[in-house]
């Protein structure tokens, strides 16, 4: 069980949202709300990446630039071969938190649009894009941990070589690796 990593995978993320909401009732200064909760957004995505996705769900990703300039991303899925009630009931907590909050803040950029508020529409779109690439990140793993990733994409695309371009590896640690390679 990780109780400490579950509540820091929740509070950054919800202290951002709600110092978005509520920024203006404490602080008249725009600047110390950007702040703030740019800060925040990037604890955040800081913690999910490189902590939290690690404990609860046994996912990390990252991306490498290899000596060629070329960038590879690595997803990394651990193999666990059962799942206590506690690790399960963590794992939803993950991906619910994971998945609801992009759509808050999408739901903040369409509001902060409507409402001309064009000042935090780049805050907005920080949080949306800190908080997809997590997203996105995970989702790969979790796919690409399944060996689903590569049927997803080809039936979405009508392409059947996106298996050999598809790598794997199986670490010393029992983790496995995804990685897609990608070219600048």
């Amino acid at each position: 069980r990780h109780p400490l990593a579950t509540f820091f995978h929740l509070f950054f993320r919800v202290s951002a949202i709600v110092t978005y909401l509520f920024c203006d009732w404490f602080s008249n200064s725009f600047v110390a709300c950007f702040v703030t909760i740019l800060l925040l957004l990037s604890f955040d995505f800081w913690s999910v990446k490189n902590v939290t996705g690690r404990l609860l769900v046994g996912l990390r990703w990252w991306n490498q630039i290899d000596e060629d300039g070329k960038s590879h991303w690595v997803f990394e899925a651990k193999r666990v071969p059962t799942i206590a009630a506690s690790t399960e009931a963590e794992a939803r907590i993950f991906w619910l938190g994971l998945i609801i909050c992009p759509v808050i803040w999408t739901m903040f950029f369409f509001s902060t649009l409507f409402s001309l508020k064009l000042k935090w529409l780049a805050l907005v779109i920080a949080g949306i894009s800190l908080q997809t690439a997590n997203l996105y990140g995970y989702i790969h793993c979790k796919l690409g941990g399944q060996k689903t990733i590569s049927r997803v994409t080809s039936k979405l695309f009508g392409t059947t070589d996106v298996p050999k371009r598809q790598s794997r590896r199986i670490s010393e640690d029992g983790t496995e690796e995804h990685g897609k390679t990608r070219t600048r």
